[in-house]
């Protein structure tokens, strides 16, 4: 029987890197276990809803697969706080599933628009990293296929066949590279409520932002993350509006909202239609834009938020990512540890001088990492810049990627699309150990990307 296999063309959020793809899309693991097994010399990848940012779900001339029609939840227990999904169920979807039944997921990105299978892949993170830790924390078990077609169910503390966990903790911010993740038990928290009372704050100049997450302003919050200014000028570069809070009980809700405290409340109120032209994402429109957010920000205390307006503002528009036109942008994510927090400053500072503008940036703080080899979060602060495709632009990120490894910091695999493998396996010194772990599981490849390609993880 022939194989369902579709040629389409996909690329990253970036929309850069396009390629003509083999595309297997079905809802039967016995299909996919066996499109594995056939699989020839260029491989397979699994994907999701393409929100990572660069070619991690992508295989030039290989397989790869459409998790999204794997996209059943199994089962919510709302006692023992746990729920059994497949991989192709987006953080949104089970989100509205579970509010209803007064529960939540400890870990959700700056989207919802992410499936189980790509959080895992890609360990996310969110404004809760200080307080929850990343995704991979939360994942109690999971399904993987292998490359010999055989289905393993693993666990964080591993069993017999997978001492230690090991094969588990190279899955988690394995970018899909160990197989292909199937289902996951995830552990849910209870909340009575789907808002957040939350506290903002104004800063004025890079040094107050800096010394703002210096003081660990977060330290008493369970979520926090905030905006920066990187195209103004002088003592205002660097300005920023930031936010924390945590999720509101029902008899701190006004009375409007006690009515119905658990609604998921985040509308989508427009689709970007793709009309934009390349190159709008420049100094001028940017520095417009900052200047218009900058003013938005305001001091406050105990102010109630819905979900999007906290956690997920970008979902308020689908496919925001049209705006940077048909040419599409980079996103520039990196962390670095606590005692390099004032090589953030050096860091803008070439940014701003570079004549690369951007205005979706975003400062957060991290707590301790986990024990996959590949997650990128580190205690420190993470920073995001997003970068319309211009000229020299790789030239900036190349002098960006010295930086932050001379403070010793490290890239995000969602998001990095131009890095060396050089400078990625420095910065990751544990890859090594990843990359036993992965061979002995897929001696023979199958399981290969066009980034790994890249990065010399194959």
């Amino acid at each position: 029987m022939e194989l369902p296999i579709r040629t389409r063309s996909i690329s990253g959020w970036s929309r850069t890197n396009t390629t003509a793809a083999s595309v297997l899309s079905t809802p039967d693991v016995d299909v996919i276990a066996r499109a594995v097994r056939e699989s020839d010399g260029r491989g397979v990848i699994a994907r999701g809803l393409g929100r990572s940012y660069n070619e991690s779900a992508q295989n030039s001339g290989g397989l790869t697969v459409d998790m999204t029609p794997l996209q059943r939840v199994h089962s919510v227990d709302a006692d023992e706080l746990v729920a059994d999904v497949d991989a192709g169920v987006s953080l949104d979807a089970l989100m509205r599933m579970i509010l209803p039944l007064g529960l939540w997921l400890p870990v959700l990105p700056g989207t919802r628009q992410v499936t189980i299978g790509g959080a895992i892949a890609h360990d996310i993170h969110g404004k809760s990293h200080h307080s929850t830790g990343s995704f991979g924390n939360q994942v109690l078990g999971l399904r993987l296929l292998t490359a010999d077609g055989r289905i393993r169910e693993l666990t964080p503390d591993g069993d017999a066949q997978d001492p230690g966990g090991e094969l588990f903790w190279a899955t988690v911010g394995g970018m899909g590279l160990t197989g292909i993740v199937l289902r996951a038990r995830l552990r849910l928290q209870r909340t009575e409520t789907a808002y957040f009372l939350a506290d903002g704050v104004v800063t004025g100049g890079l040094r107050e932002t800096i010394d703002l997450h210096r003081d660990e302003w977060n330290a008493d919050a369970d979520y926090s993350a905030g905006w920066f200014d990187a195209v103004s000028g002088g003592d205002t570069l660097g300005r920023g509006y930031f936010t924390r809070g945590r999720l509101a009980t029902r008899d701190e809700l006004p009375a409007r909202l006690r009515r119905h405290p658990l609604k998921f409340d985040a509308p989508q109120y427009l689709t970007v239609p793709d009309v934009f032209p390349s190159g709008l994402g420049n100094r001028l429109t940017f520095g417009l834009m900052s200047k218009g957010y900058f003013r938005t920000g305001s001091t406050f205390d105990g102010k109630i938020l819905n979900i999007s307006q906290f956690l997920h503002p970008l979902d308020f528009m689908g496919e925001w990512n049209r705006f940077y036109g048909p040419n599409g942008f980079l996103q520039y994510q990196f962390v670095l540890p606590h005692e390099s927090l004032d090589e953030f400053a050096p860091i803008l500072r070439t940014v701003k001088e570079s004549g690369h503008a951007s205005f979706v940036n975003v400062l957060k703080m991290f707590g301790d990492g986990n024990r996959a080899p590949l997650s990128f979060p580190m205690p420190g602060v993470t920073a995001t810049f997003d970068f319309a495709i211009g000229p020299d632009l790789h030239r900036l990120t190349t002098r960006l990627d010295r930086m932050v490894l001379d403070a010793g910091g490290r890239l995000y695999s969602a998001k990095d699309s131009v890095t060396s493998a050089e400078t990625f396996h420095t910065m990751y010194p544990r890859i090594d150990e990843w990359r036993r772990v992965r061979r002995a599981v897929d001696p023979d490849g199958v399981f290969v990307s066009d980034m790994a390609r890249r990065l010399d993880l194959v």
